[in-house]
């Protein structure tokens, strides 16, 4: 994943003769030199053969940065095919994701969705990810996804001893809509409820003023539920940055409700609007066709709420880095609230 975006990343694997080793090349990070460990025990962990030889592999392309854990099963895959455990040709056309425990099983990964997405533009037929992302995968049409347990379940898959299932396609409508807060459960305040219908009917940013215990948190997030029901567009946009932010609920493949973001006061300006090394998404990004909801407005550092003002105005943020620029969507309705005076 780059941003929000995937790239397709070749695992080469050769074997040779010298001291048994490993070597990981192509711009690896640390989660994916360690993987070096995780492959070699849940080979041997899953009842497979390690090849005791000088085992290479290379990810290319080499120019684009690797991090993450999610090419252990493509590494123990092309270790399994070098040493001839499994055949080539039952890797065609497929695409594989998945981090390794040291006893085989396959953990989850963050950024399926996307990642599903890109192997369908690419031309992928196939695609192997963990079982508990397989709903997630399953949202992208024409594609066959293969939920995998464990490597030595995988193993057999491929050698054709005990086929896996696919997971059947999910459709929008097969994801249930749940609201936490609504309208009809708040009494009075019929003014403020007022200007919040208003607010939201037109798109436009509110700021809350009245003293503790009057509803300002409370009528702040009631206010998705009277936001129009998301699009399966809108749908799928906001599922991949919870799905590269890596905040998707296990048992929730699609994020169906209007997102609604309260952060603390004492966020820093990287944690609301992005940042990082490698950039991640910000609370901003996560409000994405939903609400930003700022309680003590006054409490937030200056120049945290001014790197909102671009934001706001063009409804996307770009994070620029040595390594390049990255965007990320920031169509969020802000709604603030603040105290009438400090003392309060």
């Amino acid at each position: 994943m780059i941003g929000l975006e995937g790239v397709v990343v070749d695992v080469e694997v050769d074997t040779g003769p010298g001291l048994p080793a490993m070597v990981i090349v192509g711009l690896p990070d640390t989660a994916v030199q360690e993987s070096r460990e995780r492959v070699q025990s849940a080979v041997k962990n899953a009842g497979l053969f390690y090849p005791r030889k000088r085992v290479t592999v290379n990810l290319a392309p080499a120019s684009v940065r690797k991090e993450g854990p999610a090419y252990d099963l493509p590494i123990a895959l092309g270790v399994l095919v070098a040493a001839e455990q499994i055949p080539a040709e039952s890797l065609a056309g497929s695409l594989v994701i998945g981090e390794l425990s040291l006893d085989g099983s396959v953990r989850h990964v963050r950024g399926v969705l996307p990642m599903a997405a890109v192997a369908r533009q690419e031309g992928y037929r196939r695609v192997f990810v963990p079982e508990t992302d397989a709903a997630e995968a399953a949202l992208i049409p024409d594609l066959e996804v293969i939920p995998v347990a464990s490597l030595a379940a995988l193993h057999a898959h491929l050698t054709g001893l005990a086929r896996i299932p696919p997971h059947p396609t999910l459709t929008v409508e097969d994801v249930d809509v749940s609201v936490l807060t609504d309208f009809r459960e708040i009494k009075g305040q019929e003014h403020v409820k007022r200007a919040l219908e208003v607010a939201a009917a037109g798109g436009h940013n509110v700021i809350m003023t009245g003293p503790p215990g009057a509803g300002k948190t409370l009528l702040a997030r009631a206010v998705p539920a009277i936001l129009p029901r998301m699009s399966i567009d809108e749908a799928l946009d906001v599922t991949r940055i919870y799905s590269v932010a890596d905040q998707l609920p296990p048992d929730v493949p699609l994020v169906r409700t209007r997102p609604f973001r309260s952060p603390h006061h004492t966020i820093s300006h990287a944690g609301l609007v992005g940042g990082g090394n490698w950039p991640h998404p910000g609370e901003i990004s996560l409000a994405h066709r939903g609400v930003l909801f700022l309680d003590e407005l006054p409490e937030f550092g200056p120049r945290v709420l001014e790197v909102m003002r671009q934001p706001i105005e063009d409804k996307v943020v770009t994070i620029s880095r040595a390594q390049g620029s990255l965007t990320f969507p920031a169509a969020f309705m802000l709604i603030a609230a603040m105290n009438p005076c400090p003392c309060s």
